[in-house]
């Protein structure tokens, strides 16, 4: 099975074939590389996701790659969690949670 790494703290210039080199300049093997962008604007975000070829090694390229400098920035490098299945965002799931509202009695006295 493959393995996937979160790259954060890229330089906004960095493109998805510059950071698939990057990896590989390292020693590894890439299956894929892809830096995430601003839906709107197209604007990289800053960070991105390397999946590494079947058998490589993932701690090998957490340790040789986290923290390096690319364009004078460290890099923070760590394997990537599974994308939160659900709908929206926020810590309550975009559902309100509950706070103030309209049909709630206001007790002043």
């Amino acid at each position: 099975m493959a393995s996937k790494l979160f790259v954060g703290n890229l330089p906004r210039s960095v493109t998805d074939g510059d950071l698939g080199d990057l990896v590989t300049n390292a020693g590894f093997r890439v299956a894929s590389a892809v830096v995430i962008r601003d839906k709107m604007t197209g604007d990289s975000r800053g960070f991105g996701f390397v999946e590494l070829a079947e058998g490589e090694n993932l701690q090998a390229a957490i340790d040789g790659l986290n923290g390096k400098a690319l364009e004078g920035r460290p890099l923070t490098v760590n394997e990537a969690r599974p994308q939160r299945t659900g709908g929206s965002s926020g810590p309550r799931g975009g559902r309100g949670g509950g706070h103030g509202g309209f049909n709630k009695r206001r007790r002043d006295w």
